[in-house]
């Protein structure tokens, strides 16, 4: 519930948080104002920006009431996700990065899918990159109608952050956002997968996503940094798998293995001991049966000899060597 206790039945809340994008910002939020569906609030969350960012909000609250700003130190996007999901006063909830768009009908059809189907707890149509024909290809699987986001989450985030819309319900059942910077959106969207989630869809484009050379908001830090980041979100998004009744062993959680497995080796290589070995043992409990043999057990057997940093830096070679490139987890 929001903060003030008021929910307002039927309205969609969308929320976008927004770091040093003033130009972008004002694309994202036209493409709100622009829905054929009312009634609708847009909460645009300022993440500490240190360029022109708070006056073009300040502009925009001013010419549309629509618009609600609010400012935080900054902290990522996830606390700003978190910031502006306490306040929000929407039967539903639409998130929307600041360098992406929804298209007019996105809040209509997708509110009207969920009318529809009052057993989803989210709906969902196709995305496309931004500028690309009407006949383009969807990005992700966002052109499939899947039931329930698990067990696919476990192979990929199959859809972007402007993709779906959410019931209210769902999202508080799901709680806060965390606090990390990097793949917060992913272990996100498991933990909404955890509660069994139904999904509505409608074979529709719903947003673009813009690609661009300038910084997206998960890209600050180091490499490092965002390891551990990436790290802590497999670790919990292991268990939300868990939670939602994931076999150890099945065809989804063994190529989450291999992710952690992977993960493991470049946080080993960075120096991160303590990921490095907590993610050695999701890996194998994943694996279920096999992770007690093969490549994971001749690795953890190896990395006690000779030390988890020099066995991430060698793999890293070997990777090298195998797939003609050194092969990176999503970070």
């Amino acid at each position: 519930m929001p903060a003030d206790g008021q929910l307002v039945h039927g309205l969609v809340s969308t929320i976008i948080p927004v770091y040093n994008r003033p130009l972008m910002l004002r694309d994202a939020v036209a493409s709100v104002l622009a829905q054929t569906y009312r009634p609708i609030e847009i909460l645009v969350v300022d993440d500490g920006s240190t360029d022109e960012t708070p006056a073009v909000v300040a502009d925009l609250a001013r010419a549309h009431p629509e618009v609600r700003p609010l400012r935080q130190k900054n902290a990522g996007p996830g606390v700003a996700r978190e910031t502006g999901r306490r306040v929000a006063r929407g039967e539903f909830l639409q998130h929307l990065d600041s360098d992406d768009l929804l298209l007019p009908r996105k809040c209509e059809v997708l509110v009207d899918a969920l009318r529809r189907q009052p057993e989803c707890g989210a709906a969902y149509g196709k995305t496309r990159t931004m500028g690309g024909a009407e006949d383009a290809r969807p990005r992700k699987r966002t052109g499939e109608a899947l039931d329930r986001m698990f067990p696919a989450f476990l192979y990929e985030r199959w859809w972007d952050t402007s993709t779906p819309l959410f019931r209210r319900r769902v999202t508080d059942a799901a709680g806060p956002w965390t606090l990390l910077w990097n793949q917060e959106d992913w272990e996100y969207d498991c933990r909404v997968a955890a509660l069994g989630t139904r999904l509505a869809y409608r074979p529709e484009w719903v947003s673009e996503h813009r690609e661009h050379s300038g910084q997206r908001l998960h890209d600050r830090g180091s490499l490092r940094t965002r390891l551990e980041h990436c790290a802590s979100a497999h670790i919990l998004m292991f268990g939300h798998a868990i939670a939602g009744d994931i076999v150890p062993g099945s065809d989804p959680m063994c190529h989450f293995s291999r992710e952690l497995f992977l993960l493991c080796r470049q946080c080993g290589a960075e120096g991160l001991t303590q990921q490095a070995r907590e993610l050695h043992r999701l890996a194998r409990l994943a694996a279920g049966r096999l992770g007690r043999r093969g490549d994971l057990a001749l690795y953890r057997a190896l990395a006690s000899v000779l030390g988890w940093r020099r066995m991430g830096s060698w793999s890293s070679v070997v990777d090298a060597i195998r797939h003609g490139g050194l092969r990176q987890a999503p970070i």
